[in-house]
């Protein structure tokens, strides 16, 4: 049997911030902006290329505490490029940062150990790893 995971609330104060913050400054796609029932809000939105989106709202999602998510990963395959985006697009990310050594030979030295980190308006954290050899995936 196939398990995917498809969607992960993200705890936000502010939806509209958050919606702007995530479509708007990370590129995710916008999925849907449903409002329903009285103060209901579901926003769905999904990582370019990614299987799996985030929802942030209120009503009808699990209530945690905002910025209360933390160690969220995105993967790329070129962590200076997305470095390089998320820097043009406003986003308050740490430099290029390496986690360890490859056990072995891999195409760039920042392959699985590259890192950079950057956290949403309400303290939610991510971190974005190199792995090149999911370009194609």
């Amino acid at each position: 049997m196939k398990w995917t995971l498809e969607v992960v609330v993200v705890p936000v104060t502010d939806i509209d911030r958050a919606k702007e913050f995530y479509a708007g400054k990370l590129g995710f796609h916008l999925d849907h902006d449903v409002s329903f029932g009285e103060g209901q809000r579901i926003v769905q939105l999904t990582p370019p290329g990614s299987g799996c989106s985030v929802v942030i709202g209120r009503g009808a999602v699990p209530e945690m505490p905002p910025g209360s998510l933390k160690g969220l990963q995105l993967v790329v395959p070129d962590i200076r490029q997305a470095h390089a985006e998320l820097v043009e697009r406003g986003v308050d990310v740490t430099d290029v940062q390496v986690l360890g050594t490859n056990p072995g030979p891999v195409p760039d030295e920042l392959d699985n150990v590259g890192f950079v980190f950057f956290s949403d308006p309400d303290g939610n954290s991510w971190g974005v790893q190199q792995i090149s050899s999911r370009a194609g995936n």
